[in-house]
């Protein structure tokens, strides 16, 4: 089961709302219209995503195969094996001390839990299984929320004082209507009504109240990924149940009309500032929905048509420095990567000539969520498409975000062991934000030796006013200068000014204004320029020139999580052999020193960042400060 990390992406990458998030808008119901239409396209009866336990000639195929034969397996070890307790106390604990890893956690093991025994049932189809599910079905029914702590600080949800909905709600929802589908009259008649009442009173009278009274819960006019996971949640539910035609139609014309949000978050360009682990998940469920509504409609609704779509769905591969090398711009995981039956799916449906994402085609990536598994490794007509004969065309020598203020630098195709670079302006009011005005990548071989750490571990202090006392999340941690003694401020005034592009087939050039990224009174200019050059193995120079009304400190930094050594005054060697690079600087006849420093935060894996900050000895009234990085001999 080697692509079991890849699709978990989908359901358990991060369960808070971003920051930078615009949420004032008005609401109104669908147009009746629109809802008429929907019910012109809609089948007579309620149709979920994927083969119900009644195909059987489906199902072999997973019967078949050895993901479908793993599947099995597990289930079967669960039938020995307790469902895990969910208590008051753990759910209280978020509230208490901030951390939602344990509550989280049991609770992942019981969805998933339910997701393998409907799998390992609809692959076999001998009954062994049912007893398990409906347990754990009434188990999970009975838990007095489906809303995540972390999503409840006010403990209102818990108190059941409301009924919201939120990532976690509309996620189990369809999973829990998708289980109702597939299953259908093999659950005994009480589950199925259980299934039904829970859905109502959860999720399909929440969202109907919250569309009609023009009073919504703030994500159905946000523009990130919460908007496209919890649309696709609530309308993958209630096509896969609802009876009423005319009221399935409502969820159908509401999501195709609210969706439009979610897609005025990304910049006409296509950039994701969320970070591309954000993309998996977001555009992933905008995916799924389009999918679903695609299905539904008999093919007459596509929601990936248009320009502005073909734009986003680009972004998993425009933002690839090297093979496999990607980087971890705002709360991203510096491994991850495209989720491959994402990018097959996309590959197929716009003709992109993936063939080695293509190739795996619809080879069963297990997903806790139902839906998640047959929308992307069950036939449908994008994943049915015969994968393209012409392979794609050349990765190009940059991909330049004009809008974002982004820049993937890459070396020309034949060069040997070569570096790439991802350089970044952008502002500091960005989904899941960071302050990293004028940040980089610098990637090599396989690694990226200088970096952007990417996100923290996620406390009840990543999303409140304290955000930005982490020294991941705030300019300290990144790759940027610190300008008489401050840090970045955030807000969306901070911002890089795009002064000069220069891009030929030699190299590269990005020159930002970084000057409205400080409070500081004295500072007149503040420049950063990038120069990257693509003769030889490849070379990447940042230059930062500085202004002062009277003289102030001033320094700059590169991050990395590899060991590194001065070799000499102004000369660094940083990274793991082979994919180590040396670090010039040049600080044009003023002193400087080097002053390392680990980062102290709570980073997945322990992994401790080091700062390698580049400080004048003396305060300037102007300066200018080179880095130069070259692969290590």
């Amino acid at each position: 089961m080697n692509h079991a990390c890849r699709v978990t992406l989908f359901v358990v990458i991060v369960l808070f709302p971003a920051v930078g998030v615009s949420m004032a808008a008005k609401v109104e119901p669908p147009e009746e219209k629109q809802i008429e239409r929907w019910t012109r396209l809609l089948p007579e009866s309620p149709r979920g995503v994927g083969p119900t336990i009644e195909d059987r000639r489906a199902w072999r195929v997973w019967a078949e195969n050895e993901s479908g034969k793993e599947i099995v397996k597990r289930a079967e070890r669960l039938l020995t094996e307790p469902m895990p307790e969910l208590s008051d106390e753990l759910y209280l604990d978020y509230s208490r001390t901030g951390n939602r890893d344990r509550y989280q956690r049991v609770l992942w093991q019981r969805r998933s839990r339910l997701t393998t025994l409907v799998m390992a049932e609809c692959i076999e189809d001998r009954g062994r299984f049912l007893p398990a599910i409906e347990t754990s079905i009434r188990g999970i029914c009975g838990d007095k929320t489906w809303v995540l702590p972390a999503h409840d600080r006010g403990l209102a949800n818990f108190k059941g004082t409301v009924a919201e909905i939120d990532l976690s709600v509309a996620d189990f929802s369809w999973n829990l209507a998708t289980a109702r589908y597939w299953l259908s009259e093999k659950l005994t008649p009480e589950v199925r009504k259980l299934i039904r009442d829970e859905l109502e009173r959860r999720t399909f009278t929440p969202f109907t109240k919250m569309v009609t009274t023009g009073k919504p819960q703030w994500w159905l006019t946000t523009t990130n990924n919460w908007n496209a996971v919890c649309l696709a949640g609530v309308t993958g539910s209630a096509l896969a149940i609802i009876e009423s035609r005319p009221r399935r139609a409502f969820f159908a014309a509401a999501a195709e009309k609210y969706i439009q949000n979610f897609l005025s978050g990304f910049t006409p360009d296509g950039y994701c500032s969320e970070g591309l682990g954000y993309w998996n998940y977001g555009f992933g469920h905008y995916v799924m929905l389009a999918e679903t509504l695609r299905q539904a409609s008999g093919g007459e609704v596509d929601l990936l048509e248009g320009a502005n779509v073909r734009r986003i769905a680009l972004f998993g591969r425009r933002m690839e420095i090297l093979p496999g090398v990607y980087p971890a711009f705002a709360d991203c995981s510096p491994t991850s990567r495209p989720d491959p039956p994402l990018m097959a799916l996309l590959g197929r449906r716009y003709g992109w000539g993936l063939k080695n994402v293509e190739a795996q085609g619809r080879a069963g990536w297990p997903s806790s969520y139902l839906h998640v598994v047959v929308l992307f490794s069950f036939p449908n007509e994008a994943a049915a498409t015969p994968a393209e004969k012409t392979p794609a065309n050349q990765t190009p020598p940059r991909d330049w975000f004009p809008d974002a203020g982004v820049l993937i630098c890459r070396p020309v195709p034949a060069a040997q062991h070569a570096l790439g670079a991802a350089l970044k302006g952008g502002h500091n009011a960005e989904h899941h934000n960071h302050n990293d005005v004028g940040s980089f990548v610098v990637a090599l071989g396989r690694a990226t030796p200088l970096l952007d750490p990417g996100h923290e571990i996620y406390t009840a202090r990543t999303f409140n006013k304290h955000r930005y006392e982490s020294k991941v999340l705030n300019s300290f941690g990144h790759p940027v200068p610190r300008v008489a003694g401050q840090l970045q401020s955030g807000g969306r005034q901070a911002a890089a000014r795009v002064l000069n592009t220069d891009f030929t087939d030699k190299a590269d050039t990005l020159v930002l204004d970084l000057t409205s990224a400080y409070k500081v009174k004295e500072l007149n200019k503040l420049e950063r320029t990038f120069v990257f050059s693509r003769e030889g193995a490849g070379k990447l120079t940042v230059t930062d020139s500085v202004e002062f009304d009277s003289p102030q400190s001033f320094g700059t930094a590169w991050i990395t999580f590899d060991n590194w050594k001065q070799l000499a005054p102004n000369r660094l060697q940083v990274g793991k052999k082979p994919d180590d690079v040396i670090v010039e600087i040049d600080a044009r006849g003023a002193e400087f020193r080097v002053v390392p420093e680990k980062i102290e935060e709570q980073l997945p894996g322990g992994r401790v960042p080091t700062r390698l900050g580049i400080e004048l000895t003396e305060p300037v009234v102007r300066a200018t400060v080179s880095t130069t990085v070259t692969p290590a001999p």
